[in-house]
């Protein structure tokens, strides 16, 4: 994301939301696209893990929209948000890791899911410690 676009962003709040840490969302809109990319190479794959990849990498994908257009996001939404892209990532990194061993496509899209879920991880705490 590009400094001005950032800095407009840092400058408008949601209503009832703290004000987001710009570095932090950032490196979680990044992990999260990093994740969409894993996921979708990988869900080319035709082994069992496709289906949860093909979810993780549209779920990572809303995500990373959804913080970009914050207009309307209430804190609940966003920590729905959040929770959703962790539990698709934590299912897909699940699948992804029992064909690591054969697949190095498998543990690329499991590592990226695992970022992912740190990174959204982090953005929720932060929320959190800042309500």
């Amino acid at each position: 994301m590009d400094t001005m676009m950032m800095d407009a962003m840092s400058e408008s709040t949601m209503a009832g939301m703290p004000a987001m840490d710009m570095s932090m969302m950032q490196a979680c809109m990044d992990a999260c696209a990093a994740c969409e990319q894993a996921c979708t190479v990988c869900s080319t794959q035709m082994m069992d893990c496709a289906p949860a990849c093909m979810n993780c990498a549209d779920m990572c994908n809303t995500m990373m929209r959804s913080m970009m257009r914050m207009q309307g996001m209430t804190p609940a939404s966003m920590m729905a948000m959040l929770d959703a892209c962790i539990a698709m990532c934590q299912t897909c990194m699940d699948m992804c890791m029992m064909h690591a061993d054969e697949s190095p496509v498998c543990k690329m899209c499991a590592e990226s899911c695992q970022a992912c879920m740190e990174a959204c991880m982090a953005m929720k705490d932060s929320l959190m410690a800042d309500a």
